[in-house]
């Protein structure tokens, strides 16, 4: 009897036992919904009388989740802590400025990476790894044959049983007016690429009547076959109780 028939049922089988266990393991692991929030730098505020607080409020909103809204939201926690908030910035003692810059899929390392960059820092890098060749062998034939059946049992698995990660990336700015007698000096810095084979580098600085404090916050959630439907409102109380707290 020839071993060909008995070896590839047995890489079957133990295609369909690894990929089985995977899903299983997933499933139990990943199975209550994580939600972490983080805030890359702390921001401290000088504690005002309540007649004084006053906070003006813009977020804005550049990921291609046109419908991820954090303003309503963050503006209803600053009321609850005793922040009136105002339309006019200069009536305004404070300055809250954000932009949600990503809400969606992604991966833990990504998601971290992008994090770990701060305000200001890129989002994403290579997010995809080339995968590992087989070496040769003299049954070349019985290596690509269970090769294709690993990847087919395996996709069989994958599509009952996925790890998903949803991200939320924003960076904020908060500005805090400056004080009777207090100045405050501002230098800015810009790199101004000039092709491929140059740079410019432009500096200015002024004089500012706001001391502003920069930090990008974060909020991730996972879960086995999460949807983006049931990840978005964990994401937004993520992001609003964060960005809420720094006041």
């Amino acid at each position: 009897m020839s071993r060909r028939p008995i070896c590839s049922a047995a890489v079957l089988l133990g295609c369909v036992f690894l990929s089985a266990c995977a899903a299983t393991t997933t499933a139990i692991s990943k199975r209550e919904l994580d939600v972490q929030t983080r805030m890359s730098d702390s921001i401290f505020l000088e504690p005002l009388p309540p007649a004084r607080r006053t906070v003006f409020v813009e977020v804005k909103n550049t990921s291609d989740r046109e419908d991820f809204d954090i303003e309503q939201d963050v503006k209803a926690h600053l009321q609850k802590r005793g922040y009136q908030l105002v339309s006019n910035p200069e009536r305004a003692h404070y300055m809250l400025q954000a932009n949600v810059l990503q809400a969606g899929k992604s991966s833990a390392t990504a998601a971290e990476d992008a994090f770990a960059s701060g305000f200001g820092g890129a989002l994403f890098g290579a997010a995809v790894g080339a995968a590992g060749t087989r070496a040769a062998t003299k049954d070349t034939g019985s290596i690509i044959g269970g090769g294709l059946i690993g990847a087919a049992v395996e996709s069989a698995a994958g599509a009952f049983v996925k790890d998903v990660t949803y991200s939320a990336i924003t960076d904020i700015q908060v500005s805090e007016r400056a004080t009777q007698g207090e100045v405050v000096t501002e230098t800015f810095e810009q790199d101004v690429g000039q092709g491929t084979s140059g740079s410019r580098i432009v500096r200015a600085n002024r004089t500012s009547g706001w001391k502003r404090y920069r930090t990008r916050v974060m909020s991730v959630a996972n879960q086995a076959n999460l949807e983006f439907e049931d990840a978005a409102p964990q994401l937004v109380a993520g992001l609003t109780r964060s960005i809420a707290g720094v006041f």
